[in-house]
């Protein structure tokens, strides 16, 4: 028995992370694979039963992986966030979810055919718009950070206060026997409930964080620590009153992610991991258990009423809730159409349809299997649709953009050359105004400040950047800025100048490799090296390839000497060269790079020939056009920046 639970536990977590993994690959939202992955392990092929398999112990398992998700989409809500977004968020979380449990339990009554508890119960459990559901679609559509904000806020917030809302309307029609026998103690236990949760989910996160910062916890027990509360939290709050350790937990997230707390990067880094992993096990856990005789109590009645929640109450419940407020037409209507559910919404439907079908309910068979149905349909449209969706409104993000870290002549010219003559986005981050002067006066786009610091981080789009390049003359610093930023951006995407190859060869001295980005542009291209080059009159140049003139071509006719800086494709996604070169741009990419001014003759004219030989009539055959505005000129006394040296 214990070997066969083993192998059950390994196929779920194999299933979950593959269907993650596969996911990314192929850019399909991963909770799409998770339903389908689950329905084929469960009731297609019978290869995962977990109510048999598992048993008692599967109910505590979803719940307790249910409150640390819901603690790290805690710690992801941050306030400067909710000041953006606060008027649509309050007004979403509050008239929001009234409006939606009105109108989701009016539509069950009438169009459902369901019993008025039955109905109110449909309703409350659909106020929750799981987080577990929509933090990963929000990670692959890209959405602007305003438009985000709405949707992960309303999920997190309302998670609990769905659950609290369906606890409530079980007891008080179903546990007290009706209106007249609950009085006003069922309200009272909900109200000391709230209560209880704020205080203890707040108490507790305050406490950690006091104990964080005076070392009173060393750095490899803050991570346990941290789930070991969480789980005692929810399992205090849960006893006083059934649900109400969720929304103690979610406070205990957002108080602490709120909070400055040392290893907080950290800390965010694990639970994300543990989140990645219990998310994939859970909804594995839950699609496999799906009873496929649950599917016959479903008639017209219940497309009907899936219809009507999906494209008449959502929607009408957020148009009228944000009515006057700053949110604009754009984000009413994503809003009005995103509100996937997931995990609670099926969890507590679980939980209280045994109940209500024992008590004789009209329509209490139908309550699992409508909240099914409606989870695969949110999912399965609201996943495939958010991203086109969004992009349609203009409210994605793209990720084309180019952090800069530093400025210096190098940087500012290169800053200039990919916005001004390639229109890509380039933000170029300085803790020095002196030094961004010259970009400012070019048009290039900047920010002041520590780039590391709490105030630049909150004004980030991230969502915007492709790719970042620390080049400062500090390499401690550049591979700091990377180490910072990779978790964001991906390994790949994050570079910094080369160091010395003397450097390299003394340990004592260089920036350990795992703590570093990877090498931008050529083995040559230290900061001294570019500042030199600089100074003797280096430009950057673009040439596009075509089909008469080739990758091949162009290594042939540019200077050995060049540098390769960037690849900028057809989409307008610029991938920055490594050192070493990756890859092998294609037709119809443009190639930026640095080199001399003045070029041979002879290479001149050999291109010309060859040029005029395949009829090629475009200036970027012929010749690779100098950027106009990436003229080398001396700096002027007020625009030099301090004299380059390398620091340790």
């Amino acid at each position: 028995m214990g070997h066969q639970l083993s192998l059950l536990l390994i196929a779920i977590i194999a299933i979950g992370v593959f269907s993650q993994w596969i996911a990314w690959l192929v850019r399909i939202p991963a909770i799409v694979l998770f339903l389908v992955s689950g329905v084929l392990a469960g009731p297609v092929f019978g290869v995962i039963n977990p109510t048999e398999d598992i048993g008692e112990v599967l109910s505590p398992m979803v719940g307790l992986s249910v409150a640390v998700i819901l603690f790290e989409g805690g710690l992801s809500l941050r306030l400067h966030e909710f000041k953006e977004a606060a008027s649509g968020v309050r007004r979403l979380v509050t008239v929001g979810s009234a409006l939606s449990w009105a109108l989701y339990s009016t539509a069950a009554y009438f169009v459902g055919a369901l019993s008025l508890p039955v109905s109110l119960l449909f309703g409350a459990i659909l106020v929750v718009t799981g987080p577990t559901v929509i933090i990963p679609m929000l990670r692959q559509a890209g959405l602007n950070r305003r438009t985000a904000s709405y949707l992960k806020w309303e999920g997190i917030i309302n998670d609990p206060i769905g659950a609290l809302l369906a606890v409530l309307v079980f007891q008080y029609f179903v546990l007290s026997g009706g209106p007249g026998a609950a009085g006003g103690g069922v309200f009272l236990d909900l109200g000391l409930a709230v209560i209880i949760s704020l205080v203890l989910g707040g108490g507790v996160a305050l406490a950690l964080g006091w104990a964080f910062n005076h070392i009173w916890v060393p750095e490899y027990l803050k991570a346990p620590l941290t789930i070991a509360c969480v789980l005692v939290i929810y399992g205090v709050a849960s006893e006083v009153f059934a649900e109400a350790g969720l929304l103690a937990v979610t406070v205990m997230g957002m108080v602490m992610g709120n909070m400055s707390i040392a290893g907080m990067a950290e800390l965010r880094r694990f639970k994300e991991y543990v989140t990645v992993l219990l998310v994939s096990i859970v909804f594995i856990v839950l699609t496999a258990d799906l009873d496929p005789q649950v599917l016959r109590h479903l008639d017209w009645h219940a497309a009907a009423l899936v219809a009507v929640v999906l494209f008449v109450a959502r929607p009408m419940a957020v148009f009228l809730a944000t009515m006057f407020t700053d949110m604009n037409w754009r984000d009413r209507l994503l809003v009005g159409w995103i509100a996937p559910r997931g995990i609670v919404a099926a969890a507590v439907a679980g939980v209280f349809a045994p109940t209500l079908i024992e008590a004789g309910y009209t329509g209490a068979q139908q309550l699992l299997p409508l909240i099914f149905a409606v989870v695969f349909s949110t999912v399965v449209l609201h996943g495939f649709s958010l991203g086109r969706l969004s992009r349609w409104l203009r409210l994605s993000a793209e990720p084309n953009g180019v952090l800069i870290v530093g400025a210096s002549p190098w940087t500012t010219e290169l800053a200039r050359a990919l916005a001004n003559e390639l229109h890509v986005q380039v933000l170029l981050v300085d803790s020095s105004w002196h030094r961004l002067r010259t970009a400012r006066l070019a048009g290039v786009r900047v920010l002041y400040g520590e780039v590391l610091s709490e105030t630049v981080q909150q004004s980030l789009e991230l969502n915007e950047i492709a790719c970042m390049i620390a080049a400062t003359s500090n390499d401690a610093y550049n591979a700091l800025c990377c180490s910072h930023f990779v978790n964001s951006l991906e390994h790949d995407r994050v570079f910094q100048l080369p160091m010395y190859d003397a450097d390299e060869n003394n340990d004592a001295k260089v920036v350990a490799r795992p703590l570093r980005g990877r090498p931008a542009f050529s083995d040559h291209a230290q900061y001294e090296e570019l500042w030199r080059r600089h100074h003797q009159g280096w430009q950057f140049y673009k040439t596009k390839l075509t089909d008469n003139y080739r990758f091949d071509d162009l290594k042939r006719d540019r200077s050995p000497e060049s540098i390769p800086i960037a690849v900028l494709h057809d989409d307008k996604t610029l991938l920055l060269s490594p050192a070493g070169g990756t890859g092998r741009p294609e037709v119809g990419d443009t190639i930026i790079y640095y080199a001399p001014k003045r070029m041979d003759e002879d290479r001149r004219r050999a291109r010309a020939e060859r040029a005029e030989a395949a009829n090629a009539r475009s200036t970027d055959v012929t010749d690779p056009a100098r950027l106009p505005d990436a003229e080398a000129r001396p700096a002027r006394e007020t625009d030099t920046p301090e004299p380059p040296s390398k620091e340790s």
